[in-house]
């Protein structure tokens, strides 16, 4: 027996999409939420790496664009003449530009290292797992390179500030109104190339030998996540090897960003380096400063990799906190 109903097909029409469809709202949301996490946690994490080393990073510019021999001694003396003469906060001179170029520089290269590894690994076929060796280094390469070109200028003027005393330069504004009207604005990028052949290996080799040390330890501990000991250590291993491999390109750049306040000119990464070797030699002038480098640097990448990581850990509870309570 029939129950009365008329049964007959029933046209949608064609513009309503499939419910299917109805969780990519979430998903580009979820997305969205993932950069701005990235964003915020190598913000904070370039900032307090930064701050914590600023005094050293500071005496090492001022080693790396003069002709002085470099020594621990005369480190500790320069830092303790400073003091003296201009007062404690002056060691952080220049850290105010230093925030204001790291602190973009980090968001954006935390946040880039995160895509580009979910890009390659969907192009390598590895998502969701960690990425093989080649991938990896290139995941960190393009990371550090296109921090470095979007905010290469803020770095120049962090360099200006360093090695210059408080009256020459009054303010961040001040330095790039000088530099524009006084050397033109191609100042702002003098030094730019050996800045980025030297963050290829640096960005490269840092993010791998950390990422490499995190994927060793899971494998051999059980443990899908290091303590923040163990992340202070891997850092710290990054930072030696990447900047270990980097640093004469680094000095080049200070020389070449200086120049105009130095007294000297130097026009090619060639000549620069030619230059430096001829006058100080090959050790004491392309490495110089290497040594405060080898405890500034591990402390900077250590502590920048492991406040990154805690931080995204607890934006992504309280995100889940949040969700949880809806």
């Amino acid at each position: 027996m029939g129950n009365g109903v008329r049964q007959c097909p029933v046209d949608f029409p064609e513009d309503v999409e499939p419910v299917t469809s109805a969780h990519l709202p979430a998903e580009d949301n979820q997305d969205k939420k993932n950069v701005l996490n990235s964003l915020m946690s190598g913000a904070l994490a370039g900032a307090v790496a930064k701050t914590a080393v600023a005094p050293l990073d500071r005496t090492k510019i001022m080693f790396q664009v003069s002709s002085k021999r470099f020594s621990a001694k005369e480190a500790y003396r320069l830092i303790y003449r400073t003091y003296l003469n201009e007062g404690f906060w002056s060691l952080w001179r220049g850290n105010s530009a230093t925030m204001v170029r790291v602190i973009p520089y980090a968001a954006i290269q935390f946040c880039a290292h995160e895509e580009y590894k979910q890009l390659l690994g969907s192009y390598y076929g590895f998502q969701g797992k960690a990425l093989t060796p080649f991938p990896r280094f290139i995941a960190g390469s393009l990371a550090g390179t296109t921090a470095a070109m979007l905010t290469y200028p803020l770095d120049m003027v962090r360099a200006r500030m360093a090695v210059t005393p408080k009256e020459m330069y009054s303010s961040i504004v001040h330095v790039f109104i000088r530099i524009s009207r006084e050397e033109g604005l191609k100042t702002l990028y003098r030094g730019f190339t050996p800045t980025i052949l030297g963050v290829i290996p640096y960005a490269g080799l840092s993010f791998f030998t950390y990422e490499t040390l995190k994927k060793v330890h899971a494998d051999h501990s059980g443990r899908a996540q290091p303590s923040p000991a163990e992340r202070l250590l891997f850092g710290a291993c990054a930072g030696l090897i990447g900047q270990s491999a980097s640093y004469p390109l680094d000095v080049v750049r200070r020389r070449m960003q200086t120049a105009g306040v130095l007294g000297h000119t130097y026009s090619s990464i060639l000549l620069t380096m030619q230059e430096i070797v001829r006058e100080e030699g090959l050790i004491r002038g392309l490495y110089k400063g290497l040594s405060m480098n080898w405890v500034k640097g591990p402390i900077a990448v250590g502590i920048s990799f492991t406040t990154f990581d805690l931080t995204q850990i607890l934006l992504r509870k309280l995100q889940h906190g949040a969700g949880a309570q809806r």
